[in-house]
C-alpha cells in the first residue's frame, strides 16, 4: 500500500482526508490518495519561490531539467512499474511511451532552453528587444491516460520560464507524479518551485483554476471539464491553454502500402488500449483495398497486446458505445467482449456497416473500440474525416497524395505514412472541440510566459 501525500514548498503533507485509488490489472486498492480541497498553502509556498527561481538564469534552470531527467533515468523502470501498475497498460508501453517520454520531455526543454536565441527587431533607428519574463503562479491539470508523460509536458517549460508551479494530477493515476515529487525532493530543487497536490477535480481542480493568485491554467482533459474551465478562468483573465478531446480518423487511401498502412493504423487504433486522445479510433478505407486490408487487420490485431481500460467505470461507458453501435445498425467485426477475470479488461472492438454520422462515429469513446468506413474517392474520404466536432489529429497513408489530403483534413496535427512521430519543436495541439493553444517548442515557451518587447532609440 503506498501512502501518496502532497508535495507543498518542498515538504509531504498528508491531508485527514484520503480516498483509495485502484489499479484497473486487478481491482485491488493500491495506493492511498490525499483529498485536498485546499489550494492556498500550495500558493503561498509557490509566491514564495517564485522571485528567486525566476531570478536565475536560462541555463541554470536548464541545469535543473537535466538534474530532473538524469534521476528518473536512474529509475526509469521503478517509473515504468509504478505506471503499469496505477493504468494498467503493458509494461513495454509504460517504459518505452510513459517513462521514457517523461524523462525526454525534460530533456528537451533543457537543450531547447540553451538553444534560445535573443529576439531583436531593427528599426531605422531603434532596436526592438524581446524579454520574456516569468508569469509567476501557474496551474497545470493533466489527465490519467498518459500520467507522467502529459505533466511533464507542462512543468518542463514552466520550470524552464522561471514559474513556480502548483501541479495536479489525475486522481485515478497520482502514483507516478508522487515519484516524480519524491525525485526532486531528492536532487535539492528549490522549495515551493515544483508544488504537487492530488484531490479530485471538482475540488482541488476547481480550486486551482479560481484561485486568482494562479496566473496560467494548462489543462489537459475530455472537452466537457475543459468548458468548465475556460468559463472560470476568463473571466479572470488568466492565460489559457486546453488540450482537450479527439475523435480522429486514420485514413488508407487506395495507393497505400498495406505492409506500412496496416500495422500502423492498428497501432493507432488500439495503442494504450485506445485512451491516448490521439488515437485512430475511426478508420476509412478505400473500397479497391478494403477486403484485403480488413483481412490484415483483423488478423494481425489478433496477437496486439493492450491492457486493461482504466477502471470499471470507464468499461461501462465504452460497452454502452457498444451496444449503442449494435442499436444504429453496426457489425462486430471483433471483440466486444469482457474477458473473465479481475479488472477493467475489455476485448478490443471493430464495428463496420455504421453511418459516419452515426453517434457512435462521431462521440468521443476513448478506448479499444474502433468504427471502419468505406469511401470511393479523396472528395468523400475528407467529407467524413472533417464531419465531427473534433480536430485534433488524424492520419493519411498513401504513396503520392499523402500531404495533399492531409492540408484538407481540419485537424491541428495530422501525419502521413506514420503515426505518433513526434518533433517535440512542432506545435501540438487541435481545433474546434479538441482545444485552444499549442504546446511544444516556442509554443509552449510563450504560453509559459510574458513577452516584453522593449524599444530602445540607439544614440
Amino acid at each position: 500500500m503506498i501512502k501518496v501525500k502532497n508535495l507543498i514548498g518542498g515538504k509531504f503533507v498528508l491531508p485527514a482526508e484520503c480516498f483509495d485509488d485502484i489499479s484497473p490489472l486487478d481491482s485491488s486498492v493500491i495506493a492511498q490518495i490525499p483529498r485536498t480541497r485546499d489550494v492556498s498553502a500550495a500558493v503561498k509556498a509557490a509566491a514564495l519561490a517564485q522571485p528567486s527561481w525566476g531570478g536565475l538564469s536560462i541555463s541554470e534552470r536548464c541545469d535543473w531539467l537535466d538534474k530532473i531527467a538524469d534521476s528518473l533515468e536512474l529509475k526509469i523502470e521503478e517509473l515504468a512499474q509504478l505506471e503499469s501498475l496505477d493504468t494498467g497498460k503493458p509494461h513495454e508501453v509504460a517504459l518505452n511511451v510513459d517513462a521514457e517520454r517523461s524523462i525526454n520531455n525534460f530533456r528537451f526543454f533543457a537543450n531547447f532552453g540553451r538553444s534560445m536565441k535573443e529576439e531583436t527587431f531593427e528599426m531605422k533607428d531603434a532596436t526592438n528587444y524581446i524579454l520574456r519574463k516569468p508569469i509567476g503562479i501557474v496551474g497545470l491539470i493533466s489527465p490519467w491516460n498518459l500520467p507522467l508523460y502529459l505533466l511533464s509536458w507542462k512543468i518542463a517549460p514552466a520550470l524552464l520560464m522561471g514559474n513556480s508551479v502548483i501541479a495536479k494530477p489525475s486522481e485515478i493515476t497520482p502514483l507516478t507524479a508522487y515519484f516524480l515529487g519524491q525525485v526532486c525532493t531528492e536532487i535539492g530543487l528549490p522549495n515551493g518551485v515544483l508544488n504537487i497536490i492530488h484531490g479530485y477535480g471538482p475540488e482541488i481542480g476547481h480550486a486551482i483554476v479560481e484561485h486568482p493568485e494562479i496566473k496560467a491554467i494548462s489543462f489537459t482533459g475530455g472537452t466537457a471539464t475543459g468548458k468548465i474551465v475556460a468559463a472560470t478562468a476568463a473571466p479572470m483573465f488568466k492565460k489559457l491553454s486546453l488540450e482537450l478531446g479527439g475523435k480522429n480518423a486514420s485514413i488508407v487511401l487506395d495507393d497505400a502500402d498495406l505492409d506500412i498502412a496496416v500495422p500502423g493504423v492498428l497501432r493507432a487504433s488500439f495503442l494504450n488500449s485506445g485512451q491516448i486522445c490521439l488515437c485512430g479510433s475511426r478508420v476509412l478505407i478505400h473500397s479497391s483495398i478494403y477486403d484485403e486490408f480488413m483481412s490484415r487487420y483483423l488478423s494481425e490485431l489478433q496477437s496486439f497486446e493492450i491492457g486493461p481500460v482504466i477502471n470499471e467505470a470507464h468499461r461501462s461507458k465504452i460497452l454502452s458505445y457498444i451496444e449503442l453501435a449494435k442499436e444504429e445498425g453496426g457489425e462486430i467485426l471483433a471483440g466486444g467482449k469482457v474477458p473473465d477475470r479481475p479488472g477493467a479488461w475489455l476485448e478490443p472492438t471493430v464495428v463496420a456497416g455504421l453511418s459516419h454520422e452515426s453517434r457512435t462515429a462521431t462521440e468521443e469513446i476513448f478506448g479499444p473500440m474502433v468504427t471502419i468506413h468505406r469511401f470511393d474517392s479523396d472528395e468523400e474520404a475528407i467529407e467524413i474525416a472533417n464531419c465531427t466536432d473534433y480536430g485534433l489529429a488524424g492520419s493519411v497513408w498513401s504513396k503520392n497524395r499523402g500531404r495533399q489530403i492531409a492540408e484538407k483534413i481540419d485537424s491541428g496535427m495530422v501525419w502521413v505514412n506514420t503515426w505518433l512521430h513526434r518533433d517535440l519543436r512542432v506545435p501540438f495541439g487541435g481545433v474546434k472541440d479538441s482545444g485552444v493553444g499549442r504546446e511544444g517548442g516556442m509554443w509552449s515557451i510563450g504560453f509559459f510566459s510574458e513577452a516584453v518587447n522593449i524599444c530602445v532609440i540607439e544614440d
